[in-house]
């Protein structure tokens, strides 16, 4: 089976089950001439044709204002396709021609203004009165205008069985408030349970999997509490800088851009408690009580940090300050380390470090539980930093799987201990595709699956937990900006915020 990752649906397909064919459906994406629409949602269709979950009634619109035709972005369709699947340097490293046929009969554009209603009137009248899907690859600005015409065009209404569904890319607001506005004014027109809002990294089978570890193994969930759990490690390390995203990032910094939606997604999986079932409510309803519980004490428990010039895998690489679209003197941060508390039975007193930057030493997501240290009575000749920590780290790119760290003796006539490690790599285990992701989420919206999209009061509860760290951002006495070498593991200020509490990051080159 290609495409959408096979390792999801093998036990599934074990138990005598195969996912369902998503229903008809046209799948409007505004911007869809953009880079997003290119490089992953069209190989997450594609991938999902493969796979045989979409319906012969599923065709693409894409609307943007740039001067195309259907050949030609056709054509740059195929040769997004023929590059992705060229990268993966796997069996199905060659595109499918009878699946690409297939897609390209279904591919249509249509050029029009976001805020011209007629656009929209336009629209209307190449979907008909079926079922759609609305992907807003936009810049958040249009969010509230693609949405309000949509309901002026009667495009949202849903008549009988029909669906209209909206999937709303980050940044979902740039704080508490704009957040807070942004689903008032989304709500004015649509339903709940007809916004997606979407979060690719929920996409990843390992942050899947962290639901399916903790809850389904009777061996992890029992000591999965602050009695037997030190803290918890969550990195999003990337090596890239701001590229050509000067502008964008100059508003944004690295708080805003990862830490209320990816981070705080990763950290509520880990965090919260068993859901009755796995229906999207009982999820969403978990992961909400998890945010709403967290709280940051202090501007010492913030780290901002922003990377200089430095050299990376060998070549030397300009600051942020240098880079185009950025102020000469910039207090924009690249680079955040936060200390979370969790306010509940099972997490009080149990530290949550975050921490994610750009032009770092290598590009890692992983969540790293520190479980807490035996007694030493056993080891009284073995110095106590030698004795292998217990941790358990959760890898969410760019491999995906986990690995045990523990101890154990080593082969000898005495007592010495040695640390070892078991891991888990979903390569080795589960045949894979080539995938970007969104295969699942893509489908579930198509199947009306909302489990790993965002629901209101998620987006604001992670809003609230960061609020007091944006605000102290405004003051530089209360948020000083830590410079950090490109290439390096962040700002020593970062190091120091665990060393107080006599921890210590993991090495990111591990």
């Amino acid at each position: 089976m290609d495409g959408i990752v096979a390792s999801a649906s093998s036990e599934i397909q074990g138990a005598g089950l195969q996912p369902r064919r998503a229903p008809p459906c046209t799948f409007v994406v505004f911007g869809g001439g953009g880079d997003l629409t290119k490089r992953l949602l069209v190989p997450a269709i594609y991938n999902l044709a493969c796979a045989g979950l979409l319906d012969d009634g599923f065709s693409i619109v894409a609307v943007d204002w740039a001067e195309l035709s259907d050949d030609i972005l056709r054509a740059q369709f195929h040769e997004a396709l023929q590059d992705f699947v060229a990268k993966r340097g796997t069996a199905a490293a060659v595109l499918r021609d009878d699946i690409w046929r297939w897609l390209n009969t279904r591919v249509s554009y249509l050029r029009g203004s976001f805020e011209d209603p007629a656009t929209f009137e336009r629209l209307g009248a190449r979907i008909g009165s079926g079922n759609a899907v609305f992907y807003l690859a936009v810049a958040a600005r249009f969010f509230g205008t693609i949405v309000d015409r949509l309901g002026e065009s009667h495009l949202t209404d849903e008549v009988g069985e029909t669906y209209r569904r909206v999937i709303v890319e980050k940044p979902f607001g740039h704080d508490l408030n704009s957040a807070r506005e942004l689903n008032i004014r989304l709500l004015r027109t649509l339903r709940e349970r007809q916004i997606y809002r979407i979060d690719h990294y929920l996409g990843k089978e390992t942050v899947q999997n962290i639901m399916a570890l903790r809850f389904s193994n009777g061996f992890f969930e029992p000591l999965w509490n602050r009695q037997n759990i030190d803290h918890v490690q969550i990195t999003a390390a990337e090596t890239v800088g701001v590229e050509k995203r000067g502008r964008f990032y100059e508003g944004t910094g690295a708080l805003r851009d990862m830490v209320p939606n990816h981070l705080m997604q990763l950290l509520a999986m880990t965090a919260m408690e068993a859901p009755v079932s796995f229906d999207a409510d009982a999820v969403r309803d978990e992961k909400s009580k998890v945010l709403k519980a967290i709280h940051c004490t202090g501007p010492e428990d913030v780290v901002r940090g922003q990377y200089g010039g430095g050299v990376l895998g060998g070549t030397p690489v300009r600051g942020y300050r240098d880079e185009p679209d950025v102020a000469p003197a910039s207090r924009t941060e690249t680079y955040v380390a936060m200390k979370l508390a969790i306010d509940n039975w099972r997490w009080a007193g149990v530290p949550f470090y975050l921490r994610t930057g750009k032009r770092l030493a290598v590009r890692k997501t992983e969540i790293a539980i520190h479980f807490r240290r035996a007694p030493y009575a056993l080891f009284r000749d073995t110095p106590v930093d030698r004795l292998t920590p217990n941790i358990m780290t959760i890898h969410i790119q760019p491999t995906e799987g986990v690995t045990l760290q523990f101890g154990a003796k080593i082969p000898g006539p005495t007592v010495r201990l040695g640390g070892v490690r078991m891991k888990f790599d979903y390569s080795e285990w589960f045949s894979e595709g080539p995938s970007t992701g969104y295969e699942t989420l893509i489908y579930d919206c198509l199947t009306g699956d909302a489990t790993l999209f965002q629901r209101a009061d998620n987006i604001e509860a992670g809003w609230r937990a960061v609020q007091p760290a944006l605000d102290w951002g405004e003051r530089t006495e209360a948020a000083p900006l830590c410079p950090y070498a490109a290439g390096s593991a962040g700002p020593i200020e970062a190091d120091a915020l665990l060393a107080r509490d006599g921890r210590q990051w993991q090495d990111l080159a591990e």
